[in-house]
């Protein structure tokens, strides 16, 4: 068993208490009391308890984004327009990438939607175009947003959407419209009159040479194109070419040259030959 010190009790917990408790208990003077420290870790029930300034915890940093970031984040999650893409539907991402997109199609029908994000018609329509790049794969759409490309759309003369371009091979535009689910009838006219496949021999036209230049003159835009000269024809093909154009254009005989004579089937050549180069051939044979 172990020995109590004098001056020392026992508390109720078994450890020794303070001489100054002691004292205290038996009524000492208040000058003749010891005082002895009570430490924080002491199981005594009676021990005093440092209370500081109550600290905050730390936020998680998931939590400590801005208002402004929480914004981007909610906005991008509902980016209507990417909803719904398929392989043969993209987004343009420039003057340069619309240029090849059309070059590279080939006898592809391609259709270009020129759309806003803050349209309400574009927005109620985007399911439909999503649609119908699922029905015909064999269609190229391309989507060009309006509030991203403005100078663009401001060159190719587009200032109602949603607008609608078709092109297609050789041929280039074939119809520009615009049309909302109100008058969706005019797109599926469209698809279906220019949809059959055409094989058509020589370059792809895609834009007009008038939006090629409008788009180059266009300085927001980096896009360079040089207008290509026209063949002009050179030496004995532009005299031939000349000549036709300047030879005079006989008319026919009066009377079949069978029934007419020898001296009026010689005047009749001598004719034609003073006013052509060549012979006519349409002269009969003097005898």
């Amino acid at each position: 068993m172990d020995t109590v010190a004098k001056g020392s009790v026992l508390s109720p917990c078994g450890n020794r208490a303070a001489a100054g408790f002691l004292d205290r208990r038996r009524g000492a003077p208040a000058s003749a009391r010891v005082a002895a420290p009570i430490s924080r870790k002491s199981p005594f029930l009676g021990g005093r308890l440092a209370v500081g300034p109550r600290r905050s915890r730390p936020m998680p940093r998931n939590l400590l984004a801005s208002p402004v970031q929480m914004n981007l984040a909610f906005g991008k999650a509902t980016r209507w327009w990417e909803k719904g893409l398929h392989p043969n539907l993209q987004e343009v991402e420039s003057a340069q990438d619309l240029v090849d997109s059309l070059t590279n199609a080939g006898d592809k029908l391609v259709i270009v939607d020129f759309f806003s994000p803050g349209c309400g018609g574009c927005r109620a329509f985007h399911p439909k175009i999503c649609q119908f790049a699922e029905q015909n794969p064999d269609v190229m759409f391309l989507q060009v947003n309006y509030e991203e490309h403005k100078s663009m759309c401001y060159s190719l003369h587009v200032h109602v959407l949603p607008f609608f371009r078709f092109y297609r091979g050789t041929q280039g535009r074939l119809c520009s419209f615009s049309c909302t689910n109100a008058t969706i009838k005019k797109f599926k006219d469209a698809l279906a009159k220019h949809k059959p496949d055409r094989c058509s021999l020589g370059l792809t036209k895609g834009l007009e040479e008038s939006e090629l230049l409008a788009l180059a003159a266009n300085k927001d835009l980096q896009f360079t194109y040089t207008k290509k000269p026209h063949l002009v024809p050179s030496g004995d093909a532009a005299a031939v070419q000349e000549f036709a154009v300047e030879s005079p254009k006989l008319s026919p005989p009066a009377k079949p040259l069978a029934k007419q004579g020898s001296e009026e089937r010689l005047y009749l050549m001598v004719e034609c030959c003073r006013l052509s180069v060549f012979a006519c051939e349409a002269c009969p044979p003097v005898r």
